[in-house]
């Protein structure tokens, strides 16, 4: 049984390691990347819908290693997805931003544990529709858009930009729904506050290809999106350059691992319960999603950890199962 208190692991750079141990695997266990193994069992992941494509690019390729174990994984929203782990509904969730106070204290409730590994990085990225001709936005010029009680309706209203015969259009917001970690990370970054924003946005819940359509059909529209989607939707959206302060920042692939593109840059995490841990299935999933990490964000279309965070993370684990 994997121990109730939490790891606090220095020097991983935001990563808080998982434990890859075969405490409590059963009989049949393997090692995860043998296709002859007769591991076997079940794995219900839910959350983040940003984690999600990455969770299911992970499942596919570890179940065509190891036929004998099924893993589902669903996309009700970061929130929607810890209400659920803290049940004790669910095995693993999907996270794009770092657990809550009130979610550690749900879980504790219900005396479920958990551990957390960082899978990916990611970005999020204000676009808009490619006849737009901005080109970048500040920090201090998105929070006029979209903070709580904003009153720019038009793009003529947010202070020094120059959008040329768009100055009098209306201004049309998409954005996520409350539950999901995307709008706690956005609101929290740009607004100060996680949570806070202007009410008169169209709520897309966790279907971020929706803003993508939404930007794309209207001149006058602006979203907040992920990082594969917006790589993804090609030429029908425009992601701006932010600037924080020290210039404008492209949100490149270069940009995100080298922290530059801030503040709007993030890691993408799985949190995994305890329960979860003691099957040999769920620990050999985990540390193969983290061996195939470059593999498994390509394909998925995020930002792969870098090589420190990788080599860090490897020291810390092969630590915790010395």
């Amino acid at each position: 049984m994997i121990s109730k208190k939490w790891l606090q692991v220095a020097g991983v750079a935001g990563v808080v390691p998982f434990i890859l141990t075969a405490c409590g695997g059963n009989s049949d266990g393997g090692d995860g990347g043998d296709g002859g193994s007769e591991l076997s069992g079940t794995i219900a992941i839910d959350g983040s819908s940003t984690v999600g494509p990455l969770s299911e690019v992970a499942a596919e390729m570890f179940m065509n290693e190891n036929s004998g174990v099924q893993v589902s994984v669903a996309q009700s929203g970061t929130g929607g997805g810890f209400e659920k782990f803290c049940q004790g509904e669910t095995d693993m969730n999907d996270a794009s931003r770092e657990i809550k106070d009130e979610e550690i204290a749900a879980c504790e409730e219900n005396e479920i544990a958990f551990e957390s590994v960082q899978v990916a990085n990611d970005a999020l990225a204000i676009v808009v529709n490619p006849e737009n001709p901005l080109e970048c936005i500040t920090v201090d010029q998105a929070s006029q858009i979209w903070n709580e009680g904003s009153t720019v309706s038009t793009w003529g209203d947010v202070d020094g930009l120059d959008v040329g015969d768009l100055s009098g259009e209306d201004i049309t917001l998409y954005g996520p729904g409350s539950s999901s970690g995307t709008f706690d990370y956005f609101t929290d970054a740009i607004n100060g506050e996680e949570g806070v924003i202007r009410n008169d946005y169209t709520d897309i819940g966790e279907d971020d290809q929706a803003a993508i359509v939404g930007v794309e059909g209207d001149a006058g529209a602006m979203a907040y999106i992920p990082y594969s989607y917006f790589t993804e939707a090609g030429d029908a959206v425009k992601p701006l350059q932010i600037d924080s302060g020290d210039g404008c920042v492209e949100p490149t692939l270069e940009n995100v691992q080298d922290g530059s593109y801030a503040p709007l840059g993030r890691g993408l995490f799985v949190y995994a319960s305890d329960v979860a841990l003691q099957e040999q299935a769920a620990v050999d999933f985990m540390n193969f999603y983290i061996e195939n990490s470059d593999q498994i964000t390509e394909t998925a279309g995020f930002v792969p950890l870098t090589e420190e965070q990788k080599a860090a993370a490897t020291a810390q684990i092969e630590s915790l199962t010395s």
